[in-house]
Parts: structure tokens; sequence; C-alpha cells
């Protein structure tokens, strides 16, 4: 490996910025030379600036803009965009976080630039091959030199696929990582008052391509809300995803159901730590309201994150069974955890996952047996 490597972190959404955060921190305090590159594909000023101000993120080297568009034309512009950034800055490492279309690209460029690549994240399966997300995490892992494992049954899944052991380690979720270093800036009260909310209330976030794109499956989405809207008052950040189609489907201010713009991430966490309530189709807001102990009702069929269902207090639900779900949830009140919290959600993942990186780099030896502790970095 040459003097001084760098490392490029590829970022495109809400989730990685969160991920990414507590990574970036570790290594930064470890003196390792990186640079971020913010794709663009969350491209509103609020799913994306305000992240970096709320996380401590640096200014990125490179930020493509690629905006939205089918998962091909984004694809395809993430492609061309991060080969001339690959090419430019030549890094050492390239890491990736989660399952989005940014993922997925730099993946392949790496891959066919030969930049060995870092995934945050490897392993988590739904076994749903209609959702795009699914495809990226396989297509992800099987190309990825490194992979870092949030829990237990994502090392079981890249056994099953035939990784090789010595590429994987199980670090934690560095998702926890940033949500832990903001507990104490999460005060509800604030946003309520900004936003008019008093009392109970539930959140809800909806965008899953198998939710909002079809009109049939919109509406029928539309209809559970409302009816969990006569239950209690819903405040909906909305993502831009999908926000023309949820909104032609009825999802639009009316009493109890407050629409509103996507939140930065404290804003956002402060307002789901005051929840009775969260209803989402989002990965992320599964963990992070285990974790706070806030009821959640994740609208699909399956989940990536088993662990939020067999550990927290996650349930996944159907459209038709969300408002009896939603009932059921309010009259139990606050949840907590069914089951000790999952291993290695204890804030230090960041720090586990730059240790590795920082070893990788100097050419050490990262098999299991040479660490010595069953794959736990």
């Amino acid at each position: 490996m040459r003097d001084n490597p760098l490392v490029l972190h590829v970022l495109g959404a809400r989730p990685n910025f969160v991920k990414a955060a507590p990574v970036v921190r570790a290594l930064d305090e470890i003196g390792v030379r990186q640079g971020i590159v913010h794709t663009g594909q969350h491209y509103d000023a609020l799913m994306s600036d305000v992240f970096f101000a709320d996380l401590g993120l640096p200014e990125p080297v490179a930020n493509l803009g690629v905006g939205s568009g089918s998962h091909a034309r984004q694809t395809a512009a993430l492609l061309t965009g991060l080969e001339d950034v690959v090419l430019e800055h030549r890094p050492s490492l390239v890491v990736v976080y989660g399952d989005v279309n940014s993922t997925l690209a730099a993946i392949l460029v790496c891959a066919k630039l030969h930049v060995p690549t870092a995934h945050v994240e490897a392993g988590l399966r739904s076994f749903d091959r209609e959702m795009p997300e699914e495809v990226n995490r396989v297509v992800t892992d099987s190309l990825s030199d490194i992979l870092f494992a949030t829990s237990p049954d994502a090392l079981s899944h890249l056994a099953r696929e035939g990784a090789d052991p010595e590429r994987v380690h199980l670090v934690g979720n560095p998702m926890i990582d940033s949500l832990f270093s903001a507990l104490p800036k999460l005060d509800p009260a604030p946003v309520q008052e900004r936003l008019g909310v008093s009392g109970r209330y539930a959140v809800a976030t909806l965008h899953r391509p198998a939710n909002v794109d079809d009109p049939e499956s919109a509406r029928e989405l539309v209809e559970a809300v409302l009816a969990v809207a006569e239950q209690v008052p819903v405040v909906v950040p909305l993502h831009p995803r999908g926000r023309q189609r949820l909104a032609d489907a009825g999802l639009v201010d009316r009493e109890n159901l407050k629409i509103i713009d996507p939140l930065g991430y404290v804003d956002f966490l402060s307002l789901v730590r005051g929840a009775a309530l969260v209803v989402t189709d989002s990965g992320g807001v599964q963990e992070e309201t285990t974790m706070l102990g806030v009821p959640c009702l994740t609208v699909r069929p399956n989940t990536e994150r088993p662990i939020t269902v067999t550990h927290g207090t996650n349930r996944l639900v159907t459209p038709a069974g969300l408002p009896a779900a939603a009932e059921k949830a309010l009259a139990d009140g606050s949840a907590t955890p069914s089951g000790e919290l999952p291993p290695l959600w204890d804030g230090a993942a960041g720090p586990r996952i730059a240790r590795v990186i920082a070893a990788w780099l100097r050419g050490d030896n990262l098999s299991p047996a040479a660490q010595g502790h069953n794959r736990q970095s």
C-alpha cells in the first residue's frame, strides 16, 4: 500500500450519512486521510445538507448532484460520475454504506477499476428480490473486499453465500453510534412546538417503491394511514420520492394529519423520541425506534433487519392490518425492547470499523484467527 493512503466514503442518502459519521470521526482520530463523495442521490437540502451539519461531517471532496430518476437512469449517472471521481483521487480504499443505488454504482465502478472496497452493513437480507435494495445488497457484498456486518444474522447470510470468512467482521451498528451521540440533543418539545403538535401523536415515513410507485398500492397505504389518523394525530415528514403519488392518493393536510417537509437528523429523531407510535417502511427507522423504545409498525411483508423484531420494538404489518395494529400499540403504551439489545449495538461500531480499515491499510493480517475473537473486531 502506498504512503499516505486515501479512504473515500461514497454517500448518497440520509441513512448513509448517519452510518458514515462515526466511521469518519474514528478514522480522523487515528490520522487516516479520507474524503467524502456526496452523490446527490438525496438532492433536497433537508435530506442531505442538513445531515452534514447535524452529524459533523466534513465538506465533500466531490458532489455529483445526480438527483432523482428511474433506477437505470440514476445508476447510469452515478456510474459515470463516480468513475471520474475515483480516477481523479486514486483512493486506496472506497467505503460504501447500506443498499442505495449510490452504493451499487460505487461497487461496480471500483470493481472495474480494481480499487478495493469495504461495505458497511453487509449481509442484511430481506430475501425479496422484488426490492431493488435487495439486489443492491447482494451485488455489493459479492464484490466488496471487506464486509462489515452489523448483526449475527448477517454473518449467517454471508457464510451461506460463500463469503470468505477473512473478509467478514462483526462490528455492530454505526447508526446506533450516531444515535447515542445525538441523545443529549434529542428534545421533542421544540420540534413539537414549531410544528404545532401537542399530546400524543404518531410519526409516519413512507417512500418504498413497493408502497408508493403503484397507484393502487399508494391508495391502500394512504387509506390505512388515514385510519390511523382517526385514532391519533399523525405527522408525516414526506420524502421527495413518491410525494406526488401519495398526494394524488389523498395524503394531504387534513384534520389529525400534518404533512411536513423532511426534517434534519436531530429534529427528526427528536420528533420520533416524543411519539407514541411510528409507522414506517424505512430500514433505519426500525433500528432507531428499537433503541428509543418507541413502538414501530413497519408496512412491509419482510425486513432485512429481523433483529429489530426479535430484540426490539418493531412489528411487520400489511396496510390492511395497520389500523388495528396501531390501535393495539397505542393501547399498550410505550414499548420496551423484547430482549437484550442486539450484540455490539453499544455505540462503538465506528472505532471498530476504523481499526479494521487502518490495519488493512497497513497490510496487517485480518483473519479471524489473527484477531483472536470470533470475527468481532
